[in-house]
């Protein structure tokens, strides 16, 4: 293929058959021509040997451990365990190509390799896509197995990013295979979360409750995962349940004792009559983003670039009992290309008294949540907004990001900042509709004490 070079010279041009050298190098590792050095790898499991016939330069252009290996032989054996050895003859050939296709069940085997064999362009690829891939569907699952290995080899971007992925869809994986092989510390890192998305606490209780039950860890550390339920956020009938059936909540019933006390107090009094004798400024009374009706509402905005929309919604005014009966409306406006204050039109001081062209393109998104109503039985509380964004992701909706302020978006200054709304191939996109939930979060503040 020839290119015209654009610098002046009009007979220049570039000649490019990168390809057929590709081609060629496959052809040198599939036919050993010229081969200077052999690889033996082995596995425990097995007395056969896989045998590839190589060529040095190219190993040691790529890992400086193959450098140091072949440096004073020529013949290595290698030992490697069953799933690594079965993708050598990939990993093998991306050092000679620059390429490699892999599943999800291989990235971790192959991640193991680069990082063996300090093949530093590799190990970086494969992290990418498993950050890229959190979202593929899988018979086992992978997030969590992906999460624990991050923690092992240091890769704090990837652990965090599965972290994030679990608490925003942790409904999906509180129901899958996956949810018996988090660890404790795991487990404990999500419990601390006040970000996690599922339908109610006590959602979150029934399937600690099956993983303490399959796990049997001991006393100390049942004893921490179960102090971690926010059962302030449970209705007392519920509570009451748990304490008649669940055989776990037996067991320990004496290290949260004070905790389920502490619940139902908080159920009995007015949340401006509990915050005068307790602390509520902590995270057992802040609830989690609980898709329940009563705390929120979804909203589908079909061509959400077209205009303003708006839309109102109900949410119980607290999760306390007292305030069971009593509801907030909140009215919503979506704006897709708000424009901030130094954006606005500004009148020109000349005769004309012209006006700056301003550009659509210069909004941005905005969304406003007020309450349409104030009351008395506001004092002492304020909200938090949470809004979570649906993206439909190999082949399955889950939350793409998740944005918290009080008043508007406005506060969140990344607000769909990088949706790109105009464009009906948005990633934020679902059949050119924007899908969000809403969900209302009470936080309680703590008042004047009374002296005891």
């Amino acid at each position: 293929a020839q290119k015209a070079d654009l610098s002046g010279d009009a007979t220049a041009a570039t000649i490019n058959h990168s390809l057929t050298l590709l081609q060629r190098l496959q052809e040198l590792l599939q036919n050993g021509n010229g081969s200077d050095s052999v690889l033996r790898v082995r596995t425990a499991a097995s007395d056969e040997a896989k045998v590839f016939h190589t060529h040095q330069l190219l190993l040691s252009l790529q890992s400086e451990v193959f450098e140091s290996l072949l440096r004073n032989q020529s013949v290595v054996t290698l030992h490697e365990p069953p799933e690594a050895a079965a993708l050598f003859e990939k990993f093998i050939r991306y050092l000679y190509c620059g390429g490699v296709s892999i599943l999800l069940h291989q990235a971790i085997p192959m991640h193991q390799l680069a990082s063996k064999y300090r093949v530093w362009g590799l190990q970086r690829g494969v992290a990418d896509y498993m950050k890229t891939h959190l979202a593929s569907e899988s018979s086992q699952g992978h997030v969590v197995g992906w999460y624990h290995y991050a923690v092992r080899v240091g890769d704090a971007a990837l652990q965090e990013s599965c972290l994030q992925f679990l608490a925003w869809n942790l409904s999906a994986v509180l129901g899958s295979a996956e949810w018996g092989s988090v660890s404790v510390e795991l487990l404990l890192l999500l419990l601390e979360r006040s970000d996690l998305v599922l339908h109610s606490e006590l959602e979150l209780y029934t399937a600690v409750e099956g993983w303490l039950s399959r796990r049997q860890p001991e006393g100390p550390v049942a004893e921490r995962v179960l102090r971690a339920i926010r059962y302030p956020m449970i209705a007392p009938s519920q509570l009451f349940r748990l304490q008649a059936q669940s055989a776990v909540l037996a067991r320990h019933y004496s290290a949260v004792q004070d905790l389920l006390f502490q619940a139902f107090q908080f159920h009995a009094a007015s949340p401006l009559h509990f915050a005068k004798y307790f602390d509520v400024n902590c995270s057992m009374f802040l609830p989690r983003n609980y898709l329940a009706p009563s705390w929120g509402s979804q909203w589908v905005i079909n061509n959400p670039a077209r205009d303003d929309r708006s839309t109102s919604f109900q949410t119980q005014l607290g999760p306390s009992s007292h305030d069971a009966g009593k509801r907030v409306t909140w009215n919503v406006l979506f704006s897709p290309r708000w424009l901030p204050v130094s954006l606005r039109p500004v009148y020109s001081d000349s005769v004309s008294g012209a006006v700056q062209p301003v550009r659509i393109e210069d909004g941005r998104p905005r969304l406003v949540i007020t309450p349409a109503m104030s009351s008395p039985d506001f004092a002492g509380v304020s909200f938090q907004k949470t809004v979570l964004v649906g993206v439909r992701q190999q082949g399955r909706v889950l939350v793409k990001h998740a944005y918290s302020f009080h008043q508007s978006s406005d506060e969140a200054a990344d607000f769909l900042a990088h949706a790109d709304l105009q464009k009906r191939t948005s990633e934020y996109l679902i059949d050119n509709s924007l899908h969000l939930h809403i969900i209302i979060k009470p936080v309680y503040h703590s008042l004047i004490k009374v002296k005891k």
